[in-house]
């Protein structure tokens, strides 16, 4: 049974509200951060009925500033046993046509990678001093391959999967674990935004049991729905232009985040 501090970045709703719930019960400090502060004393009354003791940060993950003094001072009232980076924003290919203009793509890695980098870096030094906790980070099979509708938010994911792999062969033999997640399309506040075929759709409450599994079993990564995954992994072994024509197949908007 997990006890100890668990932070969870995009606690506010979706996933990582799912997550906070289900890995609160008594013994655990939870430390919950997001923008949205109606969504995160909902999700913290949730994780409060089930036992946990809860702390809230509403802010920015772009904020690196206020994202340390935050996980700083819940470390050390409850030192780490997991810490999941889950806030993610996507931006796409409007309605209208409209592509991810450059400061659509910033914000995306602002949020997606660097978010994941401000969460986490402050917490390593206790980390590898203690020689345990584990450390979730929340990606995408958009990680696997470049969509034409979404460049920007496929290269935000493929960094954050990249940043991670590296982290976990870094912390090997240090007692630190690296979990990486890469869902597929699931129903949530900003899933529920995309327009067009969403294969295999699963419903949060899936993904979540998908994502907690594999963070309490230690694995070092976990994709779903594995035809999705496989499938956008299979992509990197054709020609580039045939890999390009399977990519459009998938076409989608989003409506906003």
């Amino acid at each position: 049974m997990l006890t100890g501090g668990v932070i969870v970045s995009g606690a506010s709703r979706g996933l990582g509200a799912a997550l906070a719930r289900r890995f609160a019960a008594p013994g655990v400090t939870l430390g919950l951060l997001a923008r949205g502060e109606a969504g995160l004393r909902e999700t913290a009354a949730a994780c409060e009925a089930r036992g946990a003791a809860v702390r809230v940060a509403a802010l920015d993950v772009r904020d690196a500033a206020a994202v340390a003094r935050a996980v700083l001072a819940w470390d050390a009232e409850a030192p780490t046993a997991l810490v999941v980076a889950n806030a993610g924003i996507a931006a796409g290919r409007r309605p209208d046509g409209a592509r991810e203009t450059a400061d659509d793509v910033a914000a995306q890695v602002g949020v997606n990678l660097m978010g994941a980098v401000h969460l986490v870096s402050p917490l390593l030094p206790a980390m590898r001093a203690r020689r345990a906790g584990r450390i979730g980070l929340v990606a995408s099979v958009a990680a696997f391959r470049g969509l034409p509708d979404s460049p920007g938010y496929c290269a935000s994911k493929a960094g954050l999967w990249a940043w991670g792999e590296g982290l976990r062969a870094d912390l090997a033999r240090s007692g630190v674990g690296v979990t990486l997640i890469a869902p597929g399309f699931f129903s949530s506040a900003m899933g529920d935004n995309w327009r067009g075929a969403r294969p295999f759709l699963l419903t949060v409450d899936a993904a979540a049991d998908r994502a907690e599994r594999a963070l309490r079993a230690g694995r070092a990564a976990v994709a779903f729905p594995l035809p999705l995954a496989v499938g956008l992994r299979a992509l990197s072994l054709l020609p580039a232009p045939l890999a390009d024509r399977a990519a459009r197949l998938l076409r989608f908007t989003i409506a906003g985040s």
